[in-house]
Parts: C-alpha cells; structure tokens; sequence
C-alpha cells in the first residue's frame, strides 16, 4: 500500500520529476564539456632484497625484509625528496597532488600513478618517478658508499602513453544526475506529502472525521460563474454528484430520517453555502417539499447564489417582528422555499441558540420534507455548533487541498461535545480524475454499505 502512495505521488508530481531531471542533466553535460580531460600513467616496482647467499634461509629473510620495506616505500614515492628530482621546485606540490602510490597486498610490489592533462607528460613523469625512486632507495639501503644495499627497488612495467582519458566520465556524470534529480526530486515530493495535512483522499477524510462519505464534488472550472446545477440541462458531472448525495441522503437513519440536516464546514471557503443550495435544488427536482434556511448571521450568502432579496428573514422571525409565512420566499421550477438570514444581527450565536430558533425549526419540519439549514463554519464561531445540538443530523463538508485534517478532527469533536448526530461527509472541489477514480455517481451512507447509482 505504501508502495502504491508513492507511485500516485510520483504521477501526481511528474512536472516536478521532469524538471528536476532535466536540470540535472543539462547540469552534467555543461560540467563535462567544461571539464578537462585527465590522463593516468601507471609503473610498476618491485622490491627485492640483495643478498647472494642462496640457501633457504636466508632467501627467507631477503623476503621477509622486502615485504616489511614495502609499505614504507609506497609513502616515500609521494615524498618531496623524491618529486623535487623530476620537476621544478615551484610545480612539486602540483605534482605531489597528481601522484599516488599503493603497495600491492599480499606481494612486494608497489604501483605510481600520475594524473595530468597532457597524456605525454604524464607518461614521462611517472617513468622519470620509477628511475629516480630506484636511485634513491640504492643511496638509503647502503650502509656505507662501497657496500651492497640490503633492498634494490627495479622498474618491472614502465608507463606508456596513455590514449584514453580517465575522466570526466559522460554516461557516468549523467547517471549520477539522474540518480541523484529522483533521490532528491522524490524526497521533495515525500516532504511536501507528509508535510501537507490537507484532505485529499475519500479515506483520509472517513478516517478524520470518523464518518461516512455521502458525497463526492468535483471540481468545475466555470462553477465560479455557474454556481447552481440547474444551468443547461443539469446534466454536468457536478450535478450527476450532488444526486449521488441525495441518493446517498436517502438511506440515512432508516428508522429514523432526519427532518432537519445542518450543513456545515471546518472553516470558511469550503464551499458549504454551494452544497446547501444545490442539494436543496436537487432535492426539489426528486419531488422533495424543501425549505433552504440561511442561518449564516454573519456572512449570509444564500442570496447572491439564488438572486433574491435577503434584507428580510430569519431575524426578523427571531425577534417576532414577522411571521415565517411573511419571509420565506419561493424560486426556481420546481420551487425551493428559502428563508433568507434577513439583516446581520450583533448577537448571531444568542439568537441561533436562543428558544425561538427551535420553534422555527420545528414548525418548518412539520410543514416540509427536509429542512436544509446553511450554517456558519464551526471553528471560528459557537452558531454552528449551537444549531447542530437542534437539528436531526449534520453533514460536514470539506474542500479538496484546503481542508486540513486537524481541523476537521476539531470540527468533529465539536459536533460530539453537543451531542450532534453527524450524518456524513462531503469532499468538495475535487479534481475530475479523483472523482473518476472513486466512481461514476457512487456513495456510501451510515447505513447502508451498498455502492448507490443515482
């Protein structure tokens, strides 16, 4: 499962993963070309002892003493004494950055490298290094100047001029930028994934808000102008979605259906007020005597969706300064009866609390077959969370990439802490491949586990 994250991570994020691959390898090819290119020159030495003696043991101790002289040659070849001989004295720290010595395990055999960038020249120094070095180990294993030395160090494979340079190294650059541009483009992309909280999946939602999902609405990019699915025909893939959600909404609570249905959100922005008035819409179209309540106090946008005069409603009821017959207004073929928010009061969360409010809720559900009220979201205000404790059922609605999971972790444990009865769960604004994924008009209700075609 984990494997498969990643994999629709990777889908998600392939600009990124391009990007980042491109780069990389436009990256390595300018670096190559400015590279220049670097020959090796490699000899060979061995290191023999002298004694003409020729019985065993004392070969023995000739090659015990070669093996053990061995090691520290390696570390004299790099010396100054030794490079200072074969070049200038003001290029013997470039060279001695250029040469490298090794003593072949388990023989007496030593190996000296010269980089350069002239292949000649690197082949000159390092059989100019092979002569002197043997020169010198003569002067330091004799114990006077007439005497044999006890260790000679002899030229075995001399350098020869090298035709292929060592580096750079083209496919070698371009793989490492290649490995490195998806370790590191992928890293991105994992950090902002488990960095990012927001709702992006159906199961993350269910498991934050520990509901059902009633519904899945998918994102349009003319719905900012066409907010309300009775546009055309009605026939877009939102409005396909929102009768998903009243088929959804139909096997809520068989025993005991709600009458009333608060729609809310953890924060404003997330499309609420949209969901109210088109699932009240879709309602209407299936036969449902609806009445749309705009219970926002504080930014009423029910009005602006339908086009009708909202200075009058709901307020005025609270305060008994109309009666609801005087403010609930009728629109659209087949009708939805509204009752706008009427003028912001100063008090929203006393009046949506208030005796009064539950009076109008119950003489409307006793005149209507559902009761959708639109209110304020619960994080940053009590209204809604006042109106949850007096309506049959809620239903949270949270917006794709907005929505964050803690939010709606406080959102649900508000609803719980009044003792509301969440319902369901709406992912809202969400991409047309992610609908597609989880179907064409399917939903899942508390009830009913049973995929539901609308």
């Amino acid at each position: 499962m984990e494997l498969l994250h990643y994999l629709r991570l990777a889908r998600r994020s392939w600009p990124l993963i391009v990007l980042s691959l491109i780069i990389a390898t436009s990256t390595a090819a300018v670096v190559t070309a400015k590279t220049p290119p670097t020959y090796t020159a490699t000899i060979s030495m061995i290191v023999s002892g002298t004694d003409k003696e020729s019985d065993l043991s004392t070969a023995y101790q000739a090659g015990m003493l070669s093996a053990q002289r061995v090691t520290s040659y390696a570390a004299l070849v790099t010396s100054r004494r030794v490079l200072s001989k074969i070049t200038e004295p003001d290029d013997v720290g470039r060279l001695q950055s250029a040469v490298t010595a090794e003593a072949i395990p388990g023989t007496v055999l030593l190996r000296a490298t010269v980089n350069d960038a002239e292949p000649a020249r690197a082949a000159r120094f390092a059989n100019a290094l092979g002569d002197t070095f043997a020169k010198l180990i003569d002067q330091i294993e004799r114990t006077t100047p007439k005497s044999r030395p006890a260790v000679k160090v002899t030229v075995v494979d001399r350098a020869t001029v090298p035709t292929v340079p060592v580096s750079p190294k083209p496919l070698v650059n371009q793989a490492v930028a290649v490995l490195l541009a998806l370790l590191l483009s992928m890293s991105v992309v994992v950090l902002r994934d488990r960095l990012d909280t927001t709702i992006k999946t159906i199961e993350t939602l269910q498991e934050t808000s520990q509901t059902s999902i009633l519904g899945i609405i998918g994102y349009e990019r003319d719905a900012g102008r066409h907010p309300l699915v009775v546009r055309e025909t009605g026939q877009s893939s939102r409005a396909e979605a929102f009768r998903s959600l009243r088929t959804n909404l139909q096997f809520i609570g068989v025993d005991r259906p709600p009458k009333s249905l608060l729609i809310t959100s953890s924060l404003p922005g997330e499309g609420k007020s949209s969901t109210s008035v088109n699932l009240a819409i879709t309602l209407a179209q299936a036969g449902w005597r609806v009445v749309l309540v705009d219970a926002d106090l504080r930014r009423p946008r029910i009005p602006s969706y339908l086009g009708i005069e909202g200075g009058v409603g709901l307020t005025d009821v609270l305060i008994d300064k109309r009666g609801l017959s005087d403010v609930i207004q009728t629109w659209g073929d087949p009708g939805i009866s509204v009752l706008p928010s009427g003028k912001i009061p100063p008090n929203p969360s006393e009046l949506l609390g208030s005796q009064g409010m539950l009076t109008v809720l119950t003489q409307l559900t006793q005149n209507y077959d559902m009761v959708l009220v639109d209110a304020p979201p619960l994080l940053p205000v009590t209204d809604a969370a006042a109106l949850a404790a007096v309506c049959d059922a809620t239903l949270l609605v949270a917006r794709y990439g907005k929505t964050r999971r803690e939010n709606v972790v406080r959102a649900g444990e508000l609803l719980t802490s009044v003792n509301a009865r969440l319902v369901g769960a709406v992912l809202n604004f969400t991409p047309a491949k992610i609908g597609q994924y989880y179907g064409y008009g399917y939903g899942y209700s508390s009830d009913v586990k049973t995929p539901v075609n609308a």
